[in-house]
């Protein structure tokens, strides 16, 4: 009798303790969508194919706000726009968060070929660079490894130039090799001995719009300025290079200047109480971020974000029956310099993340999402290949297991968040990506709108389901 019970009890013991990541959690029974709201969604998703309500929020963040830099007078009007939107549009419920981060400010920059060859050069400050004036001979580098592999002092009174060229791919792929040399090569010149940074843009166009994009000094280090070229100048900078040592004059004024407290701006549709629905104070988090940088109008980075996801929520709103959920749409604050807004987010809502469904953000430009993925656990398998299905009409593929989350969702999927990601073809995004091209007219609005009807759906259908996602607390690792 006892041998019996023994075994009984070991088996609902481990029936009842699973391990995911590390993480000791309940079993959960099987999460699934029920096929009311599937076929729901399926109206939904056609709804959203045929509004221009994403394209028009976009157009108007970007007309009447403009470039939005954090920490700008234009990001205060951002936040107010935002509110102001999210109020126009008839969520419930509009609120701001406090978001607060060092400031930096772009005043002026320019750079000059001295010599026989004078002739200017196309740049921009990368954001974080001090301000400064350096006169110096110029010494070229094919990639990061080359400068970080320069001897001590080797470069005393030069100027280093990392001459990669990063690789175009639907994915963005290229974009991690590119933005090291952005992120880390000034600390490699500072290490060598230089006196002024320069890069090859992290970008695949060839026009004269050189692309900005933050960096970082490692501690202890004395920054200098620091500037990407324009494609095409820094090919120009490479050729006169070929023929023998040239001298260049950076110049900017740029720098960090105190702090400034922005917001993140949420939105909610609240979820139906029909039934006696308990639900409706778990919410699905969808958005954007709100800032960007100065040269452009932010239109793909990222007031397409903020846009599609903003006329989502608004179109979930609009059903007759609402899902059991609450929507919730974050436009998040300067992400640009450092994640601020989503890093805020997480700390901000840390105690309620188990109440948190599943988040996913738009942030990389208006092209057509192609595929869908998730960190859905086992026991929701069943509602994320709903999902899936959907989302196949719009010509976006299953993909479970790859990818990862939105950069600002990022902070609070690593202390546990369930996150699903809808990819969008980047293909051209990094012709455009921080530069002065970055504006409204480069937005598709028939792809926009494909762009509203997957998040649309994405957010409808686990704001529905039965079951969760996954949402938990990660244990601290083991100190």
């Amino acid at each position: 009798m006892r041998a019996t019970l023994s075994v009984a009890v070991a088996t609902l013991l481990s029936a009842a303790v699973l391990s995911t990541s590390g993480n000791a959690i309940a079993a959960q029974p099987t999460t699934r969508i029920p096929d009311k709201a599937i076929a729901t969604a399926a109206q939904l998703r056609e709804t959203a194919l045929a509004s221009d309500l994403g394209y028009r929020i976009t157009e108007s963040l970007t007309t009447e706000v403009g470039p939005r830099l954090a920490g700008s007078e234009a990001d205060a009007r951002a936040v107010a726009w935002a509110v102001a939107k999210f109020k126009e549009l008839g969520f419930d419920k509009v609120w701001t968060e406090p978001v607060t981060f060092p400031k930096w400010e772009r005043r002026s920059e320019s750079a000059h070929v001295l010599g026989a060859n004078a002739q200017p050069l196309h740049l921009t400050a990368l954001g974080g660079s001090p301000a400064g004036t350096v006169d110096g001979e110029v010494v070229r580098f094919a990639d990061l490894a080359a400068l970080e592999a320069a001897a001590p002092g080797s470069l005393a009174g030069k100027i280093a130039f990392i001459d990669y060229k990063m690789e175009r791919a639907r994915d963005g792929a290229g974009y991690g090799p590119g933005s090291r040399v952005r992120s880390r090569g000034p600390s490699a010149a500072i290490r060598a001995g230089a006196s002024a940074y320069l890069m090859r843009s992290a970008g695949t166009d060839s026009h004269r719009n050189p692309h900005t994009g933050i960096t970082r000094f490692d501690d202890g280090l004395t920054p200098i300025p620091s500037a990407a070229l324009a494609v095409p100048d820094a090919d120009q900078l490479a050729r006169l290079l070929a023929r023998g040592p040239v001298k260049v004059r950076v110049a900017l004024d740029c720098g960090w200047d105190g702090e400034y407290t922005s917001a993140n701006v949420i939105g909610e549709m609240t979820g139906s109480k029909a039934g006696g629905s308990s639900k409706h104070d778990e919410v699905v988090v969808i958005g954007g971020h709100l800032d960007s940088w100065d040269l452009g109008t932010g239109a793909i980075d990222d007031g397409a974000g903020v846009g599609l996801t903003m006329a989502a929520g608004k179109l979930i709103g609009n059903l007759k029956q609402r899902p059991a959920r609450t929507i919730r749409v974050v436009a998040f604050a300067n992400e640009e310099q450092g994640l601020h807004g989503g890093k805020a987010y997480a700390n901000a809502h840390l105690a309620d993340l188990g109440k948190h469904q599943i988040g996913a953000e738009s942030d990389f430009g208006a092209g057509r999402i192609y595929e869908y993925s998730s960190s859905a656990p086992d026991y929701a398998k069943q509602a994320d290949e709903q999902i899936a299905q959907a989302l196949a009409p719009l010509g976006i593929a299953h993909a479970p297991g790859k990818g990862g989350p939105g950069p600002d969702i990022s902070p609070f999927a690593e202390k546990g968040l369930a996150w699903g990601r809808l990819a969008q073809d980047g293909s051209d995004y990094f012709d455009l990506h921080h530069t002065p091209d970055d504006t409204f007219d480069k937005i598709d609005p028939k792809a926009l709108a494909q762009n509203v009807a997957a998040y649309a759906v994405f957010a409808y259908l686990a704001a529905s389901a039965e079951g969760n996602f996954g949402s938990a607390p990660k244990a601290e690792p083991a100190k």
